[in-house]
């Protein structure tokens, strides 16, 4: 079964990938003088030490509930790389399917993949750029210096696959490398976040954190990156009764992290009544605080019981929208049953491979249902979510969203308790 988290005796060095086109000597860290002239006022640099450090820390996944902490020299930085000294780093549903061994993501595309072992997880991360090499910028052409506090976009994208150039935003490249999940650390070393220092590399999308946002806001940007999936339902609200509307009742199976951030998007954009279920007390409570109207433990009632509860709630017809975040694809066959003719149902939480359902298609077709998957999140989300964030930090309890945080060393109380379903968002703090 799982074993405690060691410190490794073994140091990993090498980043495998292909040779470097110009190595500068960062013995010291950059600092640029660019000006300011973007809109979001960003964080002041943060303060960081005068040499490049040579080597960091990084919580390691061995093989299937098997952690290690692990010691990895930090290679020179290539043109184009920064390297980010992680304040938080979030433990993700995905990340806990890892661990367990239930690899498989995008199944049946082009980019099928299983992540490898051994593998350095982390990739809802929020940090202080520690060193830089010249000329980087982020996603808005802004220049990146050192002390600047930034998160970044997990998805490596290619650009020039079908994908990347006729479907903008979603991260649907067919040659789709991912942080924390796609590189094996004794290749690519520090490509995770669950470490002390971690390497961006110059493909990977980078975002200035505004002023006045906490990291512990800041790290779920991620996460809420992936709730601008209610625009893709407001997209079908221009058919009469159908789509995500202003006012609309809206069904939320799942009370984790991210069943909790479609709620508070859903909230900001007007949703009407919005019902979350869960099969944990603590979670519905949560969901409470951050704006759930209704709440039902799925193990306390009966599908019957949750129908006719639905029903009442909605002046018998069912919910408008219904929204998977349960990560499991047992509910689904229920939400078809809770939705109202004409209803819709964006299933987003079963992102990794957990094997096949029976369910009557008879009722979708009868019902005249919408079902919309969407796998991951748009990367021209970032800004947006980071603002909102900033926006909404004084009117909603967005600072309770963290609740447990944990040092590196600490790896395995940190995803037992990630596990264990009485937490919201697990963050690792190196």
């Amino acid at each position: 079964m799982a074993s405690a988290a060691k410190q490794g005796k073994s140091r990993y060095s090498g980043d495998g990938g292909p040779p470097p086109q110009r190595v500068l000597n960062l013995g010291a860290v950059w600092i640029h003088s660019y000006p300011d002239k973007f809109t979001l006022p960003t964080s002041p640099p943060i303060k960081t030490i005068r040499r490049m450090p040579s080597t960091s820390q990084a919580v390691t996944i061995v093989k299937p509930y098997e952690l290690e902490v692990r010691e990895y020299e930090i290679p020179p930085l290539r043109a184009g790389e920064l390297l980010m000294r992680i304040e938080m780093s979030g433990i993700c549903g995905t990340d806990k399917h890892t661990y367990r061994g239930e690899t498989t993501q995008y199944g049946g595309t082009a980019n099928e993949q299983t992540s490898p072992f051994p593998l350095i997880p982390g990739h809802e991360n929020v940090g202080i750029v520690e060193a830089v090499t010249d000329g980087k910028v982020d996603f808005y052409g802004q220049p990146i210096r050192a002390g600047d506090r930034i998160t970044m976009c997990p998805d490596v994208v290619c650009g020039t696959c079908y994908n990347c150039r006729h479907i903008y935003g979603y991260s649907w490249c067919e040659n789709w490398q991912g942080y924390g999940n796609s590189y094996r650390a004794t290749e690519h070393p520090l490509r995770g976040g669950w470490s002390e220092y971690m390497i961006v590399i110059p493909e990977a999308f980078v975002y200035k954190v505004p002023s006045g946002l906490a990291p512990e806001l800041a790290v779920y940007t991620e996460l809420m990156a992936c709730a601008f999936a209610l625009d893709k339902l407001k997209d079908f609200s221009s058919l009469p009764s159908e789509g995500f509307l202003t006012g609309s009742s809206v069904l939320i199976q799942g009370a984790g992290p991210l069943g909790i951030v479609h709620l508070i998007m859903a909230r900001i954009q007007g949703a009407g009544n919005i019902i979350v279920l869960d099969e944990n007390d603590y979670r519905l409570r949560l969901a409470k605080t951050f704006g759930a109207d209704y709440t039902l433990n799925v193990n306390d009632t009966t599908a019957e019981e949750r129908y006719d509860l639905v029903r009442g709630w909605t002046h018998g017809r069912g919910v408008d929208v219904a929204i998977e975040c349960a990560g499991h694809p047992k509910a689904v066959p229920e939400a078809l049953q809770l939705l109202r003719r004409g209803g819709m149902y964006l299933l987003e939480g079963v992102f990794v491979d957990m094997g096949n359902i029976s369910m009557n298609p008879h009722l979708i077709v009868s019902k005249g249902l919408r079902l919309i998957g969407l796998s991951n999140h748009p990367f021209t989300a970032y800004g947006p979510s980071l603002e909102l964030m900033l926006r909404f930090q004084e009117s909603l309890p967005l600072d309770q969203f963290v609740t447990h945080r944990f040092p590196l060393d600490k790896a395995q109380t940190a995803i037992d308790t990630a596990l264990g379903l009485d937490c919201l968002k697990v963050v690792f703090t190196p």
